[in-house]
């Protein structure tokens, strides 16, 4: 029997899935939509609800709660600062997943996750900063 086993393997070590789910939720904060498979979607969203509750609480303590769960302090500060503020009136239910159809190589069913009331402007946003600020290299021509 396969009682009190929740949530989904993925074929991975513990330690990769928390990497993975680690990975997942910094570019969902980031960019407030990503494109992945519908079970890592399904499996993402309560992770990242419980962080944005984290951030809503906001002392210090929840704080560092939120960088050992997702180890990058400028993705903190924007869930703490910017999504946590935004949130502030809504009790929960703070994503929403959308199927987006089949991967072309391996028909994996697609979705895309985003925040309910998203800033539009920040999907990009962060990988465009990035461009601008890295040095040009001229002599690799």
């Amino acid at each position: 029997m396969h009682h009190g086993f929740r949530g989904r393997r993925f074929g991975r070590t513990s330690s990769h899935r928390m990497a993975m789910f680690a990975n997942l939720s910094q570019s969902l904060i980031t960019h407030e939509q990503i494109l992945t498979t519908l079970p890592k979607a399904k499996d993402l969203r309560p992770i990242v609800e419980k962080l944005v509750t984290l951030g809503k609480r906001g002392d210090l303590h929840a704080r560092r709660q939120a960088i050992a769960q997702i180890k990058d302090e400028s993705v903190v500060r924007k869930l703490f600062d910017v999504i946590a503020k935004r949130y502030a009136s809504r009790n929960g239910g703070y994503l929403r997943i959308m199927k987006a159809g089949f991967r072309y190589g391996d028909a994996a069913p697609m979705a895309v996750i985003e925040f309910v009331d998203r800033d539009v402007e920040a999907k990009g946003k962060a990988d465009k900063a990035r461009a601008a600020a890295a040095p040009k290299d001229e002599s690799a021509a």
